[in-house]
């Protein structure tokens, strides 16, 4: 199962971590091919275990399957002496640890993290939290995407505030907890115990993640608002209808405006001189837009496609999950593909499938599919 070829297979990862942030941070490293240990709670395991249905036909979660492919499932009880030996042991020898506990709860058993990187001074230890500045709440993606302020943009202008389908924040937190660890590992020979710790938030994530409608927020110094599937500085750049389906259309620059307007029936149409740039169609937004879609009622979708992309407007029609997973390698049982180029080893663990051959052999994969 080792691949001596993907660029962290040299990389012993303990996961401590549970639910969705955590596990796909390892799922990550796992990818590029790190040796991966997932500790789980005896008989319980990752709380995502059960959140379900849909379940597959072994009984697991879809949802534990998202983000735990490239890993060994070690039960263990952490109230319990020989197991609590065990994980020091573990860490001894771990490269990085990733755990999203609430402060205390490891300590009070002993694995107290700044006592571990003293030990080990290789280590690299990742806490993952809820809130910076309350670091006892538990953090979930739900209530952080309301505090942070995305569900106030989020949602038709007239309507309730929304949050996004997928649990974003959690995928962030992940992928910014990876970033933080490989940056850490580039420097960790110099570094001394408290910066070789790590602490990402969820609350952090969303915060960063706000990016252009925060500075316009702070720029302009006005709340932000929500816009629906409209853009705040950008026109247009909304979803349109056509002669049959829906259709989006995103033009970026005025280059990409004058070639839309090449490729509709009545360029005229378009010809407004305060249209011409950027600023005057966000200006004179709603004339704009109205005048564009009764042009594109004229074709359909498909037609549309195909004039656009050949005179280079970016555009999308709106697919389902499934139509948009059969264009990839997506697979029911170890999910969607790596987006930073790793590869599936193994499969999701099921709970403590690899627990004898851990506790004998410790990091060594000896016994294994």
């Amino acid at each position: 199962m080792i691949n001596t070829s993907l660029p962290l297979s040299y990389l012993k990862v303990l996961d401590l971590s549970r639910v969705l942030a955590g596990p796909l941070c390892t799922m990550m490293l796992g990818d590029l091919g790190a040796n991966v240990i997932k500790v789980e709670r005896l008989g319980v395991g990752d709380d995502t275990r059960h959140w379900g249905p849909p379940f597959d036909d072994r009984g697991e979660s879809a949802y534990f399957l998202s983000t735990n492919r490239n890993k060994r499932s070690l039960t263990a009880d952490l109230d319990d002496a020989a197991d609590r030996e065990l994980l020091e042991t573990l860490v001894a020898e771990a490269d990085v640890v990733v755990e999203n506990f609430l402060p205390g709860t490891l300590e009070r058993r002993g694995l107290d993290a700044a006592a571990m990187l003293s030990r080990n001074r290789r280590l690299i230890w990742c806490s993952i939290g809820g809130y910076l500045n309350d670091p006892q709440r538990p953090g979930y993606d739900f209530a952080v995407q309301a505090e942070s302020g995305w569900m106030s943009i989020t949602g038709a202008p007239d309507g309730v505030p929304l949050r996004t389908a997928v649990a974003l924040v959690d995928v962030l937190t992940g992928k910014d907890a990876a970033i933080s660890i490989l940056a850490a590992l580039i420097g960790r020979r110099e570094e001394p115990a408290e910066s070789r710790h790590l602490t990402v938030t969820l609350s952090g994530s969303a915060s960063a993640a706000l990016v252009n409608v925060a500075q316009n927020a702070l720029v302009s110094g006005r709340d932000a608002a929500r816009w629906g599937n409209s853009h705040a500085n950008l026109v247009p750049y909304q979803v349109f209808q056509t002669a049959d389906r829906p259709l989006v259309i995103t033009v970026g620059n005025d280059a990409q405006w004058r070639a839309l307007c090449s490729v509709v029936a009545d360029p005229s149409a378009l010809s407004a001189a305060a249209w011409a740039s950027n600023a005057g169609r966000v200006t004179h937004r709603g004339d704009c837009v109205a005048a564009l879609q009764t042009q594109l009622l004229a074709s359909g979708a498909d037609v549309w496609h195909s004039r656009l992309q050949a005179v280079g407007v970016p555009m999308g029609r709106i697919r389902s999950v499934l139509e948009a997973l059969n264009e990839t390698a997506a697979s029911p049982l170890t999910g969607v593909p790596s987006s930073v180029g790793g590869h599936v080893r193994r499969p999701p663990p099921q709970l403590g499938e690899h627990s004898v051959g851990i506790r004998a052999n410790g990091w060594e994969e000896k016994t294994e599919r």
